[in-house]
């Protein structure tokens, strides 16, 4: 425990000083390339102050253009890791309440990442469609379908909304497995480990041309599961 709250004692001020060289970043480059390259800093050193490595495989499936990368959730430490690893720049979704955060919310924005409103239906609709037209320029973007940390490293449910969002944006979907991050940092608890983190990109999931629309959600939530439940590891 004493080592987690060593560790959060070097991260919070780290990342409150990331939030704003990477929010300066963007008054000067309205290319994204600084913001970026200050996120994937910033992830390595989360993970490097933690004695934790990185591997990522399955970069060979990523196709030109946008996708909606979807992945599993062991830990806080998924984020860093996507971030340090990922091949590609990423933006991430998250809910509305995050970017409401002095200077880290506002360094999001800069950042092009998206908000997605989850409270009453017509504002969420609007932000669904919002997001979707985001993707559809050209941004490639995280998602958590499960919506929150597992406890036990085994899948939860999966929420609709993100297959909405991708059914919308209408670009390709790579299902993601993240081994080792739940032993890095357990959810739920205050604990720090130093480890392996594992990450595997798998093929796209393409949703079959005579699929009738009112199916493409549930295929959707069927196969990109079953993709990122093939690699988890035990």
């Amino acid at each position: 425990m004493l080592r987690a709250y060593l560790y959060l004692a070097v991260f919070i001020p780290l990342t409150f000083l990331f939030s704003v060289s990477s929010f300066i970043s963007t008054l000067f480059d309205g290319s994204g390339r600084a913001y970026a390259w200050h996120a994937r800093l910033w992830g390595r050193l989360a993970l490097g102050l933690a004695g934790v490595k990185v591997s990522l495989g399955g970069a060979e499936h990523i196709p030109d253009g946008p996708v909606i990368f979807m992945s599993n959730h062991q830990s806080s430490f998924d984020i860093p890791a996507l971030l340090a690893a990922m091949p590609r720049r990423i933006h991430w979704i998250a809910k509305k309440e995050l970017f409401d955060i002095p200077v880290f919310g506002q360094s999001m924005r800069r950042g092009g990442y998206i908000p997605l409103d989850r409270g009453d239906g017509r504002k969420a609709l609007q932000s669904m469609d919002a997001a979707a037209a985001t993707i559809r320029q050209g941004k490639s973007v995280v998602m958590f379908p499960e919506g929150t940390r597992t406890v036990d490293g085994k899948l939860l449910p999966f929420k609709r909304g993100g297959f909405i969002l991708a059914r919308k944006a209408a670009v390709p979907v790579i299902p993601v497995t993240i081994n080792g991050s739940g032993k890095v940092n357990p959810a739920g608890r205050i604990r720090l480990y130093s480890g392996d983190i594992r990450i595997v990109l798998h093929p796209p999931v393409s949703v079959p041309g005579d699929l009738k629309k009112s199916e493409t959600e549930s295929w959707m939530m069927e196969n990109v599961r079953k993709s990122i439940e093939a690699a988890l590891e035990s």
